[in-house]
């Protein structure tokens, strides 16, 4: 019995003009806040900070979807929709906010088959589901897993020691902040169940930790 080959549904240049599609989004958006907006002094909070949190998911949920058996092409599109309304709805309206934006816009740019919406909607609109990942679509467990592990890691750490700066923070609470991402990381650990997703987990948590020792070795009295 042979392999089936599923033909590509997405071309790359019409990846493109999603990409294009959804910064522009996002970029509105910011632009349509008033004035303070939703804490807007927070550079995750912009239009080019989740623009990359997207991009970042987008590649982390193709990686776990070529080696899981999911559909890519369903995967990717839904990881590159899934935050498009994050800028402009309540945090507990997003994702079915996402999944307008993006039926909206697939119905509307190619002949996509429905059955392909369906799938690409249904797993923005889940996105943010706090229960037992083996409960969902794979392809829906596959984007929830690249969007815990966005924040583990090197980009993770990178984030909340900036955000020490706009917490008046010094080195000092360095420790501190970096336990914070271990702490997520290891929640994100326990929460993704393929074993692509524990894979990177583990390694970005061992980067983790080694800037964590790195830490304690090099500044005087952290980790006391």
């Amino acid at each position: 019995m042979g392999v089936e080959i599923k033909e590509t549904r997405v071309t790359d240049a019409e990846f493109e003009e999603m990409k294009g599609f959804v910064f522009e989004y996002l970029s509105a958006s910011v632009e349509k806040e008033e004035e303070g907006g939703r804490m807007r002094w927070y550079p995750w909070h912009s239009a080019e900070y989740r623009h990359n949190h997207i991009l970042n998911v987008v590649e982390l949920a193709a990686e776990i979807a070529r080696n899981e058996g999911a559909d890519v092409d369903v995967t990717r599109v839904a990881a590159l929709f899934h935050d498009v309304a994050k800028l402009e709805t309540d945090q507990e309206l997003h994702a079915e906010a996402g999944a307008r934006v993006a039926r909206e816009y697939l119905e509307s740019r190619a002949d996509y088959p429905e059955s392909f919406i369906h799938q690409v909607c249904r797993a923005i609109e889940h996105h943010s589901y706090q229960g037992d990942l083996t409960d969902l679509a794979l392809e829906t467990q596959c984007l929830i897993e690249a969007d815990l592990l966005d924040k583990v890691g090197a980009n993770g750490t990178a984030l909340m020691l900036l955000r020490m700066g706009y917490e008046a923070r010094s080195h000092m609470d360095a420790d501190e902040m970096v336990e914070r991402v271990l702490e997520r990381g290891y929640d994100a650990a326990s929460r993704v169940q393929s074993d692509t997703a524990e894979s990177i987990a583990h390694q970005r948590l061992k980067r983790v930790k080694w800037f964590s020792e790195w830490l304690e070795d090099e500044i005087a009295a952290m980790g006391d």
